[in-house]
């Protein structure tokens, strides 16, 4: 059963404090298979409506306990530049910037009343995007490294010239007795002597600032994995960025789109003692396989951490999908039809509990998980020669004659075979990974869903390598539709979905109609195959992906 603290019951109240429904589509929480899983795991989720279109998401803090702690993020609908590209005086940027800081101290008060002990702001929520290196300058704060120089912005203002922002976020943090954790634009004068140093003799980064509840600098991240952001340079060396907190230890920082590679986001996680992350982000979402609570949420589960994730908010540009993120839950936020902001609050466990895996799983008296165990039993082989797979072909009785077609899918060329039927076992091959799905269907719906596979490079918006096994649905019944983006789906599935991935850095995706997040029941090897298992969705399926990376490849 799911265990719920008596003083907290999940509801919505509106500012009459009448009782109200969720808005389902924007909030979430786990699945009920899930709540099966989470035995340990005491949290809750409130939606609360704030005047002004402000909202939030958790429960009022009760007496901190050691084993949770009370974390915030927010999806900022940012105030943009008119025209990034002009040329302005930093008088003017910060007339921008201090717009976008009042909203973000309006959240800190909010979040503190809650009993909030960390904040998460997104990335670019305070300048904006899509400067020049040269526009972006009055954006640009000094930043002196906290490693060599303690710092409390608040009361040290005179310091150091050009700080503002960051005076003001230290004050945030001190007047909300919370650790605040931001994303600005920051620079770093250079000399001609040193050979990385840009020709107009200054570095400029995409930084995430660490401030502690007193307001001290604690520590910075800049941004590693730059997403054609020509105003920012890459660090010369990478930042493995961990800060330490009296209320869960350590966490670990990194930005957006480093989430997909292997310095900083999984070296930083090499060390056992760090169970969090904060994660600013402005992530413009791409189905079926990167939305960006499908990412938030996947990396969680695959490295058993709590991911405090803050989004942007801008719809019109495909960007909104924020949460705090656990193994076991998920307290998100995902609408493309707001426009405003969105806090969550949700108190999380200190030590997160993990998934069911294939060593610890009692479901293998499960007559289908019974079934899928007698499948990798019997599972054919297949023989690698230099550009494919040759797979022979399975027991009769579990096979089908479905045809093979390629489609596109995130700008990739991806093999698949359509899921047709009440009930049974696919399997597609390409290149080195052989995909299966072994399925049951309570009904069959008048939809066309396809199993595929990839396995090999990425390179349009940016290059990476992938293995993956997905099973989607299709955007209409022809089989050039399979890959299309769509949030809306019917079909409900039992499901075993496998494959022999050659690396061990594999993100589970579970994603229902209407943007909704599940929980896989078990995940994990069995016989050389990752497998995932799902049984009780709460909605029709619309994604359920192995998404592997094999970062050695890139």
């Amino acid at each position: 059963m799911y265990l719920m603290p008596t003083s907290c019951a999940a509801r919505a109240i509106s500012v009459t404090g009448m009782p109200t429904m969720p808005n389902i589509l924007t909030s979430g929480a786990m699945s009920r298979a899930g709540r099966q899983l989470a035995l340990l795991l005491c949290s809750c989720c409130v939606a609360v409506a704030i005047p002004g279109g402000l909202a939030e998401e958790g429960c009022p803090a009760e007496p901190h306990q050691a084993s949770r702690y009370v974390a915030a993020v927010y999806e900022h609908q940012s105030f943009l530049s008119p025209d990034p590209l002009a040329l302005t005086s930093r008088e003017q940027a910060l007339e921008l910037m201090h717009r976008n800081l009042d909203v973000y101290e309006q959240q800190v008060t909010t979040a503190a009343r809650k009993g909030a002990q960390i904040i998460v702001f997104p990335e670019d929520g305070i300048h904006g995007f899509n400067f020049t290196r040269t526009s972006i300058y009055p954006f640009l704060d000094f930043m002196p490294s906290p490693r060599s120089v303690r710092w409390n912005p608040c009361l040290e203002p005179h310091r150091f010239n050009d700080t503002e922002v960051l005076q003001r976020l230290s004050c945030m943090a001190m007047k909300g007795e919370m650790f605040l954790v931001a994303n600005l634009g920051t620079k770093q004068p250079c000399h001609s002597s040193d050979p990385g140093c840009p020709s107009d003799g200054r570095y400029q980064f995409n930084t995430n600032v660490v401030f502690s509840s007193n307001g001290t600098l604690v520590d910075r991240y800049r941004k590693h994995n730059l997403y054609f952001e020509a105003a920012f340079d890459t660090p010369l060396e990478v930042d493995h960025t961990v800060f330490d907190t009296p209320f869960a230890g350590k966490f670990g920082v990194f930005t957006c789109f480093d989430i997909l590679f292997f310095d900083p986001a999984v070296r930083l996680l090499q060390d056992s003692e760090v169970k969090h992350v904060v994660y600013p982000t402005a992530w413009m979402n791409q189905l079926p396989l990167l939305a960006a609570i499908q990412i938030q949420r996947g990396f969680a589960i695959a490295f058993g951490i709590n991911l405090l994730a803050a989004n942007i908010h801008h719809p019109s540009l495909g960007m909104t999908g924020s949460g705090i993120h656990t193994p076991l839950k998920s307290f998100w936020h995902h609408s493309m039809d707001s426009p405003e902001g969105h806090l969550i609050i949700a108190e999380v466990a200190r030590n997160p509990p993990g998934l069911i895996s294939a060593g610890n799983a009692t479901g293998k008296t499960d007559p289908f998980h019974r079934k899928f165990l007698q499948l990798l039993a019997g599972d054919p082989y297949s023989e690698k020669d230099a550009q494919d797979v040759h797979c022979d072909a399975a027991p009769k009785s579990t096979t089908n004659a479905s045809p093979t077609f390629n489609s596109e899918m995130m700008y990739d060329n991806f093999t698949l075979v359509p899921v047709w039927g009440r009930d049974g076992h696919v399997h597609v091959c390409a290149h080195g990974l052989c995909c299966h799905l072994l399925y049951q269907r309570p009904t069959v719906s008048q939809e066309l869903y396809a199993l595929g596979v990839f396995d090999g490079l990425h390179t349009v918006h940016g290059t990476y390598y992938v293995q993956v096994c997905a099973l989607v649905k299709c955007g209409g019944l022809g089989f050039d539709t399979c890959g299309q983006e769509i949030t809306e789906a019917m079909g409900m599935f039992e499901f075993h979905l496998w494959g022999n991935f050659s690396t061990s850095y594999i993100f589970p995706m579970l994603l229902t109609s209407g943007m909704m997040l599940e929980t896989p029941d078990q995940l994990g090897w069995e016989s050389d195959q990752y497998f995932l298992k799902k049984r009780g969705l709460s909605s029709g399926l619309v994604t359920a992906a192995l998404y592997g990376r094999l970062y050695e490849r890139d």
